[in-house]
């Protein structure tokens, strides 16, 4: 019969296991991502502009949708996490393609870690993209919602 850990104790192990297999692995490393139960560890390391000379270049990044069209504005995500677009499952989400928001106005949550941080508009618009589904990673400062700037309208 196994004891319980607590949620310190699992992180801490789950923090040496991370360090052990960064250190085996060949190569930079962008990031490590752990779980044991409920407790995650997620590591990322943002990789310089100009990597060092005789290094291979970093990949880019597979997932998530292209930037916004020229003469849209995104809102982006504030840390790395998971995107809701609800305050709530089951409730109506923040924003709908076609509203119109005001600069501060919350636009959805990424969950970081069990913190929920609310995602603000920092201009006004309407939206015209939700560019991340409900529920699915997102990277720091990767674009969630395309915006058409507040007084034009699209043909």
């Amino acid at each position: 019969m196994s004891v319980p850990q607590s949620p310190d104790a699992v992180l801490d192990g789950l923090r040496r296991l991370a360090h052990r297999l960064v250190a085996e692995l060949a190569g930079p490393v962008r990031r490590v991502r752990l779980r044991s139960g409920e407790t995650v560890l997620e590591v990322e390391w943002h990789v310089p502009a100009q990597a060092a000379p005789g290094a291979a270049p970093a990949p880019a990044p597979s997932a998530g949708p292209p930037p916004p069209e020229p003469g849209r504005l995104a809102v982006r995500a504030p840390v790395v996490g998971t995107f809701y677009r609800a305050p709530e499952p089951g409730a109506a989400p923040f924003v709908a393609v076609g509203d119109l928001i005001r600069s501060g106005q919350v636009v959805g949550i990424v969950e970081a870690m069990k913190l929920m941080n609310e995602v603000t508009a920092d201009q006004a618009g309407r939206v015209v993209e939700v560019l991340v589904h409900d529920g699915q990673p997102v990277e720091y400062d990767q674009p969630l919602i395309a915006l058409e700037p507040a007084g034009q309208r699209s043909g």
